[in-house]
């Protein structure tokens, strides 16, 4: 009985807190109002195996736009590189490195066919302690940084899908200060805090 009673109140619980989360309208999908001219696209990239081109594919999925393969009057998603680079924020007393500071970054093309192309870039940065005494555990630390900037540069690029809204609307991709289709547009998501750690 008791086995029983326990079972029941876990499953309310549960149907409980779908029924509170739906009523305040949180959704676990993306939120970005992405152009209805860009709701079926495909993605082509450097290497179509990495890691951060599944992330992007996961991201538009999750903002319902459909992946189909490349056509001529299909919109495109080209991921032409991405890259990670550090640089040395603190020292300890002794000379060794404390505070290293990642940045990833990204450059894409999209392409609109009848309105052109244009190319962007973004970067997200994170600074972290690097305690020489938990080599083990910071290098842990440090692929779980680089995942996570992964994944926020893969949500900035379904963001600037749905900022393509103005150039859809205008009827071309040019960039409205310059008139260049190829300008680099440049997205910084927040640097996050070291944590307090222990220094030498």
């Amino acid at each position: 009985m008791r086995l029983t009673l326990s079972s029941t109140l876990k499953l309310s619980l549960v149907v409980l807190t779908a029924s509170l989360l739906s009523a305040c309208g949180f959704h676990l999908r993306g939120d970005y109002d992405v152009p209805e001219e860009l709701s079926t696209m495909s993605v082509t990239s450097y290497d179509q195996y990495s890691t951060f081109t599944r992330l992007v594919k996961g991201q538009l999925r999750l903002n319902e736009i459909a992946l189909v393969s490349p056509s001529e009057n299909v919109p495109n998603l080209h991921l032409l590189s991405e890259g990670i680079s550090e640089r040395t924020l603190s020292l300890y007393q002794n000379a060794r490195t404390a505070e290293k500071e990642l940045t990833f970054r990204a450059s894409y093309r999209v392409l609109i066919p009848e309105l052109g192309e244009k190319t962007f870039s973004t970067s997200v940065t994170r600074s972290y302690l690097d305690n020489p005494l938990t080599a083990l555990a910071k290098s842990v630390e440090r692929d779980m940084i680089e995942d996570e900037m992964r994944k926020l540069a893969a949500s900035q690029i379904v963001r600037q899908m749905a900022r393509l809204k103005a150039s859809i609307e205008s009827g071309h991709m040019d960039d409205p200060q310059t008139g260049d289709t190829h300008s680099d547009y440049q997205v910084n998501t927040v640097q996050e805090p070291a944590a307090a750690g222990n220094t030498q």
